[in-house]
């Protein structure tokens, strides 16, 4: 028992300090409270193990109680640690909240858009289309790309981390889109996979064959198209390792057992050892699209991307170059 300390955990009052906790030891007891494991922890967080054990004492000196048991082999979580937790989560959270929208102000004021992309959407020719067309319209607007995971590229426009995101409907409600191409879709198979040796496939020849999944963050009717679920034939579909981004999916594939659909263009775009992309005679095409909030349809920087697009269908349509800027 500690100085100042009740054999409950408690303090008694005036043993603790006046200062309140600050958010970076209140991430520090979520993440402990996960691990357990003061080693795993302090290498999560990049820290020493003396000084993670320094912030967790701090932060219960301040508030004036005990929040984990320790002893040289095991680490939990005392009453007041569990009954603490969900509190602790809701304020990161509202932290983290806080410092999102404080960043969509800051560009906002600036004139900066920030334009998500998952797999390689970046290098597509229409995305490059669409900036093109933004920063010829607005020269003065910084566009800073960023690459997102299959957990995140949607979540980002709701967490206003991206003012708009190029990707791959379908998208959950609150969503909106504009679409950019149509290409078929592919089956990315292992290379010695006996069915990777013809030239087209048919889904019936793939029922049955497991298919990677996406983490449960990840728009769960986003994956549904892709990974085909439920079959033609009503059948659902059986999954296999959940993988975060595309490296870890053609990796999962490569190793054999797993399957995945993707866009046509990943023949070219995501070439690796071990994995083979064969035509499926029966399977719907793919969209690319520009994505956006649509709270934040009319923001300007977002309103500035979907004029660009506008007018790249426009030019199309009539087989100009697009208009001049507005």
């Amino acid at each position: 028992m500690v100085a100042g300390e009740r054999g409950d955990g408690t303090r008694r009052a005036g043993a603790g300090t006046s200062a309140e906790p600050t958010i970076r030891q209140l991430r520090v007891f979520l993440a402990l409270s996960e691990e357990l494991h003061f080693g795993r922890t302090a290498g999560l967080l990049f820290v020493t193990q003396s000084a993670l054990s320094q912030q967790v004492r701090d932060l219960e000196r301040r508030l004036g109680l005990r929040l984990f048991e320790r002893t040289s082999r095991t680490v939990e979580l005392t009453a007041a640690g569990r009954a603490l937790l969900p509190e602790v989560r809701a304020a990161v959270e509202a932290a983290d909240r806080l410092r999102r929208v404080a960043a969509a102000q800051t560009r906002r004021l600036s004139g900066e858009l920030v334009a998500g992309a998952i797999g390689a959407e970046a290098s597509m020719p229409h995305t490059q289309a669409v900036l093109g067309e933004l920063r010829r319209r607005h020269p003065g607007m910084t566009v800073r790309v960023v690459s997102l995971n299959f957990a995140d590229h949607v979540a980002a426009l709701t967490r206003e981390e991206a003012d708009v995101v190029f990707l791959r409907p379908p998208v959950p409600e609150g969503i909106e889109f504009h679409r950019l191409a149509v290409e078929p879709r592919v089956a990315c198979l292992p290379a010695g996979d006996p069915l990777a040796a013809g030239s087209r496939l048919t889904m019936a020849q793939l029922s049955g064959y497991p298919v990677v999944d996406v983490p449960p963050e990840a728009p769960r009717v986003w994956w549904d198209f892709w990974a085909v679920d439920p079959r033609p034939d009503g059948s659902p579909v059986r999954y296999g390792p959940v993988v975060p981004d595309m490296e870890a999916l053609l990796h999962a594939v490569a190793q054999g057992g797993v399957m995945s659909f993707l866009p046509a263009a990943a023949r070219d775009l995501f070439p690796r050892p071990g994995v083979r992309y064969v035509d499926v005679a029966d399977l719907p095409p793919s969209t690319s699209a520009v994505a956006w909030a649509a709270k934040n349809r009319d923001r300007p920087a977002v309103a500035g991307v979907r004029e660009a697009a506008r007018a790249l269908d426009r030019a199309r349509r009539e087989g100009g170059p697009p208009g001049e800027p507005a």
